[in-house]
């Protein structure tokens, strides 16, 4: 019988150290509604939030310490990313603009006026131009080392741009609308290459240039694409309606979040359900693998991000792995 206790005891350890504990980044007053992660830089990588409280935040990537916040937008910020190299941040925000920012400082570098509610900013690879979409309907290619240059603007949607993205080493766009569809366009001669059409509004869309797929959501569904020949790889039905998903950067696995305050993680392969962890306390809006696929973040209406583990129970960044033969040698000290 001590022996079977000790058995229970040493299980139940295990079961502990192998919990997901998520990390909870506060500081936000508002709906958390888009997040993106740098590249990989020699000062590790950077994660960057957009807020309705019109406060974009910079953050460690690893841990979700709090590093900055770019102050300047008269509205919530829809959309934020950063380049690559974490130097350049731009926002999209409902004061009509889209900013760009020097990383670094935190100064602002570029104010671009637009006609209406601005929901979406993408750098290119090299970081010289930047590409929105919003509520006008219109893409625009900001060249961002000719600021007072009038933008080149793309037109066929006919209903708000929700996401707009390079793809195909930043020869092609990706976009999705409201009017319920997903268009690839050829940069040069801004005409259509393919389009697809839904049943309804798409809530996300993830551009990954490594074998370039293209994750969609809409509805329950959260569907897979080849990026530059939209055509369908698989889709994953979800248990609720999802508003955001994300694909690691091994192709092992996705995460996906949304109604029920949720992240669920999928096997890529079988499209088995693998975990899913209630932390929010609203529903989640984004969701994203870092750049080395340890982790992923997640942002939602309750105003906070949290990062989770990709493998629970790794000593990595905050987290510290206590194997239950350490806590009871610890224990018995």
């Amino acid at each position: 019988t001590v022996v079977a206790l000790f058995s229970n005891y040493l299980e139940s350890l295990v079961n502990m150290a192998m919990r997901q504990t998520p990390l909870t980044c506060s500081g936000h007053t508002r709906p958390v509604v888009d997040l993106a992660f740098s590249g990989i830089t020699p000062y590790g990588y950077f994660l960057i939030s957009a807020c309705k409280d019109g406060k974009p935040m910079l953050r460690q990537g690893d841990t979700g310490d709090w590093i900055g916040t770019f102050l300047g937008h008269k509205g919530a910020v829809w959309g934020a990313t950063l380049n690559n190299e974490a130097t350049k941040a731009a926002t999209a925000a409902a004061d009509f603009t889209a900013k760009v920012w020097d990383a670094v400082t935190g100064d602002e570098v570029l104010t671009l006026a637009h006609k209406h509610i601005v929901k979406s900013v993408n750098f290119t690879q090299d970081s010289s131009c930047l590409l929105t979409g919003g509520n006008d309907k219109i893409i625009r290619i900001y060249d961002l080392n000719k600021p007072e240059a009038e933008p080149q603007e793309i037109t066929g949607h006919t209903s708000a741009i929700k996401k707009a993205l390079w793809c195909n080493n930043d020869t092609q766009i990706l976009s999705a609308a409201d009017d319920k569809t997903v268009r690839l366009w050829d940069r040069n001669s801004t005409e259509v290459v393919k389009q697809l059409s839904f049943d309804m509004s798409v809530s996300s869309m993830e551009y990954i240039p490594d074998g370039e797929v293209l994750v969609i959501t809409y509805g329950k569904t959260i569907a897979f694409y080849n990026a530059l020949s939209l055509d369908m790889i698989k889709t994953v039905d979800a248990p609720a309606s999802i508003h955001s998903a994300s694909l690691h950067p091994d192709k092992d696995f996705f995460v996906a979040g949304g109604d029920d305050f949720k992240l669920y993680k999928f096997d890529y392969g079988t499209k088995e359900e693998l975990e899913s962890y209630k932390g929010h306390f609203g529903p989640v809006h984004c969701v994203r693998f870092s750049p080395d696929g340890e982790l992923y973040a997640s942002g939602s209406e309750d105003g906070t991000l949290r990062l989770w583990q990709t493998a629970v129970g790794k000593t990595y960044g905050l987290w510290k792995c206590v194997l239950p033969g350490e806590v009871f040698m610890l224990n018995s000290k």
